[in-house]
């Protein structure tokens, strides 16, 4: 991608999607035809293409490509990851240099994937991200006229024994010079953190600035954000924590001594040129209210959305998103991304959060698709991570049949070749060629205890249902986690629940005093009667599952955990609560020493032969 794709901006940007959607057929195969260039003479590829005199024009190889090359999963890519770690040639997998490799979140299989990243790569992420406020502007307009309140964090990285940086993609992207270098004159670049908090690795002391420095801006901010919904949620958290202490800075001038980072004291010191007791006051006000339900106009009242992913598994959060703006400010998912490769964009970004689609963009990388369902089925038996995968199966992007299930195939310019994904999406429509796709979950997530296979979607979908027994109590799921327990037989779900009570007619005392032992064996029993087929066969027939568990634990204890995995070398930007953890994980530990109490489904639930 050359640099002057980087330059655009306004209706060029609108221009060039359209552009590149009419063709996203002739876009596709020239992205192929370019990455084999570039990549073919490297040793992975040259195991499965032969190129010789009878298949020397670029259609024959993208022919051979085709048939020969096969689909793959990380394992099958990682010993070549790892000799390249270790310091030999990039040429094993890519035609250009490898800067870096870049971790996943880890979510998928307990510890990060390294991702292999090139110069040019960086050029991609930048195109996509020009793209959003060309969008969010036919929407949304005047977002130039105030800051953008967004919380982006990064990780400290490392480095492989050949000395390759190893970090998360958007630690890679914020300390490049596509990022730091940005054009300050860009109204739409008015940020309201310094790049000096958000390059902080200590993600406490870069909260608490980020914070302070939204609330100095208040009257400025028009969007608010952070990457991932969870993340936001936490700054919520943590400013209901320390709010105080933020007043005291704001009222002084003076940056509180915990604040030791050089840099952060030396943007916060500027910021903070002079006390502003005025200000300070009007936050403490708010910040006192008894009931924080709308509390986000409230402290930034021009606010005219949220930006963050609410999709797949972050869409657990939307409940208490819509609590702290009092459900007047649009979610927007802007993009769809990971750390493999950039895919594409929301074109319709005030769409609800259950609606929300991705039209993938030809220009990204070249897409297959692996068929997964049709008729609203999904075949979650189809394919597993390590099944051998025929290449005649895969179907190519302009060629989805809407309704359709399907697993995410990419081959990068940075030498990954027909790699899934691991993203189960659904075909929803197409802008000119190009489709959009609603994202469903991640394949490899799932609990087992016999036959029974759940997956991501089917658990958050039955918990979304049981939730709102909880309602007429002003209670809130605002965290769960979950295990197959089989250390009894027959094993069993444990489902781990977080609940804050917002009843501004109870205080703390009356509100703990609650007893939520029968409501939640109501939820116990929702959720049952919401898993599938097998699951209700295997619990009520064959009795090879045991009563589904509820754990209530105590609040902040997914703060703990979050607190715990990143601790452990996860990343605050990149960071998800995983749906499943490990029974042997350190995480169980912690989320039993919260625990307040717990109770068990009290009947099989309903099921017909």
């Amino acid at each position: 991608m050359n640099g002057k794709k980087l330059e655009y901006k306004g209706e060029e940007a609108l221009k060039e999607i359209e552009r590149l959607t009419k063709h996203a057929d002739e876009v596709q195969q020239n992205i192929l035809k370019d990455i084999l260039k570039q990549n073919g003479d490297t040793e992975y590829l040259k195991n499965y293409i032969k190129i010789n005199e009878k298949c020397c024009s670029s259609n024959d190889i993208v022919a051979e490509f085709k048939r020969c090359v096969p689909v793959v999963t990380f394992s099958r890519i990682f010993p070549y990851i790892q000799r390249i770690a270790n310091g030999e040639d990039s040429s094993l997998i890519s035609g250009h240099k490898i800067t870096e490799l870049l971790c996943s979140s880890g979510t998928s299989n307990g510890k990060p994937k390294m991702m292999p990243s090139t110069e040019e790569d960086l050029d991609r992420r930048t195109f996509l991200y020009n793209l959003i406020m060309p969008i969010m502007n036919q929407y949304i307009p005047d977002l130039d006229k105030g800051k953008a309140m967004f919380l982006y964090f990064v990780k400290q990285e490392t480095a492989t024994p050949c000395g390759l940086p190893a970090r998360t993609v958007l630690t890679s992207y914020y300390k490049s010079k596509h990022f730091k270098c940005r054009a300050r004159d860009d109204p739409f670049n008015d940020f309201t953190s310094p790049d000096q908090t958000i390059l902080c690795n200590d993600s406490s002391q870069s909260m608490y600035c980020q914070l302070l420095a939204a609330l100095v801006h208040r009257r400025h901010v028009l969007r608010l954000g952070a990457v991932f919904a969870s993340a936001f949620l936490r700054a919520i958290s943590f400013l209901e924590c320390n709010w105080l202490l933020l007043c005291n800075d704001i009222r002084s001038g003076q940056l509180n001594p915990i604040i030791t980072d050089p840099s952060c004291r030396s943007a916060m010191t500027t910021l903070l040129s002079s006390p502003n007791p005025t200000l300070a006051d009007q936050i403490d006000d708010i910040c006192r209210r008894e009931s924080w339900k709308g509390i986000l106009c409230q402290l930034w009242p021009r606010a005219k959305y949220i930006e963050a992913v609410v999709t797949g598994s972050m869409a657990q959060y939307v409940a208490a998103l819509e609590y702290y703006s009092g459900g007047k400010l649009p979610l927007v998912c802007t993009m769809y991304a990971s750390s493999e490769c950039y895919f594409g964009i929301n074109l319709k970004p005030l769409s609800k959060p259950g609606e929300v689609t991705f039209t993938l963009l030809p220009n990204m990388c070249y897409f297959e698709l692996l068929p997964l369902g049709e008729n609203g089925e999904v075949w979650t038996e189809a394919y597993g991570q390590d099944e051998e995968v025929p290449p005649c199966k895969l179907v190519g992007l302009v060629h989805v049949k809407i309704g359709c299930f399907y697993e995410l195939v990419v081959t990068t310019f940075s030498g990954l070749n027909r790699y899934r994904i691991g993203d189960v999406v659904q075909a929803r429509g197409f802008h000119n060629r190009a489709p959009h796709f609603r994202f469903i979950c991640r394949r490899n997530v799932v609990l087992s205890i016999d036959s029974d296979k759940t997956n991501e979607q089917d658990l958050h979908k039955s918990i979304a249902i049981a939730k709102k027994l909880l309602e007429p109590y002003n209670a809130l799921l605002v965290e769960y986690t979950s295990f197959a327990d089989t250390s009894s037989v027959p094993g069993h779900y444990v489902l781990y629940w977080e609940i804050r009570l917002h009843s501004p007619n109870l205080n703390s005392t009356a509100a703990a005093a609650l007893d939520f032992s029968v409501v939640l064996q109501d939820c116990c029993i929702a959720v049952e009667e919401h898993l599938d087929y097998v699951y209700r066969r295997c619990r009520a027939k064959d009795k090879s599952i045991g009563p589904l568990e509820i754990r209530l634990v105590r609040v902040g204890t997914f703060d703990a955990l979050m607190d715990l995995i990143i601790a452990q070398g996860g990343s605050m930007n990149q960071y998800k609560t995983p749906r499943c953890v490990n029974s042997n994980s350190a995480a169980i530990g912690l989320l039993d020493a919260h625990l307040e109490r717990s109770v068990f489904s009290p009947r099989d639930p309903i099921w017909i032969p």
